[in-house]
């Protein structure tokens, strides 16, 4: 039995005894998924009230599964409370690489509690970023030590990209020389939209790191120009991401998780029921929990 089969066995049995009667409550107001792979990073409800009004806009969307962020200031006990009373499980977190470093322990410790097994290194801050081959080769390294040490304890490490782990490296990108110095333990989360910005395909790019994506940040870039106000993001399946290329090509590679995300959303609630509904309607037929 592979560690997706056996996660996801557990999870899908979990959730669908727990939130079977949410989802088939769904009016329209909800996107009814079911027991498709689609979940909500949390970062995108940031802004909206309280921990217990985020989970209840992921719940009304119909999405029972989620990716949090760090603790989501609160204590585990706390948050597999809310998680619970909102039908909904915990399937990663972003845990940022200073955290992982300073308390590696505390972080596994927390995420056990409240039934996540999936560590995700969100992102790099401008200084802490490699500038040459060497240094992605090294970073990579670190990552398989802290992979290691979380195999150790059943759990795993993921690793999600932004546009400059697009660079190219002497015919590759930096993400994808990362990855090899750190191993096939260590999993790929692969943001769409910042794929498209670094100016690769990310249909094409998804191929690279087939059986190793955990998970896709699923989000859409606006035409170029507008939505200045978010960033230049739009609501999944209101931009310009070739989403026919795309989700096809995500089934192929073995992606996990559909993580509905946006970065500066201006209603949060709304991307999120928005971004459940696309995904529900346009998912390839085999895209289920296993």
């Amino acid at each position: 039995m592979t560690f997706k089969t056996l996660k996801y066995g557990v999870v899908a049995a979990t959730a669908s005894l727990m939130a079977a009667p949410a989802v088939m409550a769904q009016d329209a107001e909800g996107a009814a998924t079911g027991e498709l792979p689609i979940a909500v990073q949390l970062y995108t409800l940031r802004d909206f009230g309280t921990l217990d009004e985020r989970l209840a806009a992921v719940e009304a969307a119909g999405v029972t599964a989620v990716e949090t962020v760090g603790m989501q200031e609160t204590t585990a006990e706390d948050l597999k409370s809310q998680l619970d009373a909102h039908n909904i499980a915990a399937i990663s977190t972003h845990a940022q690489l200073d955290d992982l470093r300073a308390d590696l322990q505390g972080v596994v410790d927390f995420n056990k509690a409240i039934g996540n097994d999936t560590i995700t290194v969100p992102y790099l801050a401008e200084d802490a970023r490699p500038t040459d081959e060497a240094g992605w080769v090294a970073l990579g390294e670190e990552l398989k030590t802290i992979s290691d040490e979380l195999q150790a304890q059943d759990m795993r490490l993921a690793y999600h990209n932004h546009d400059f782990e697009m660079v190219d490296i002497g015919g590759r990108t930096a993400l994808e020389v990362m990855m090899e110095a750190a191993g096939e333990d260590v999993m790929a989360q692969i943001d769409l939209a910042w794929v498209a910005r670094g100016g690769l395909d990310p249909a094409e790019y998804l191929g690279r790191f087939e059986d190793r994506v955990f998970a896709v940040h699923a989000k859409d870039n606006a035409p170029e120009g507008e939505n200045e106000d978010q960033r230049g993001f739009a609501a999944l399946g209101e931009g310009v991401l070739d989403w026919a290329a795309i989700l096809p090509a995500a089934e192929e590679a073995g992606v996990e998780w559909y993580i509905i995300e946006h970065d500066q959303p201006l209603a949060a609630d709304e991307v999120v029921a928005t971004g459940a509904t696309f995904l529900t309607e346009n998912l390839p037929d085999g895209a289920t929990r296993d």
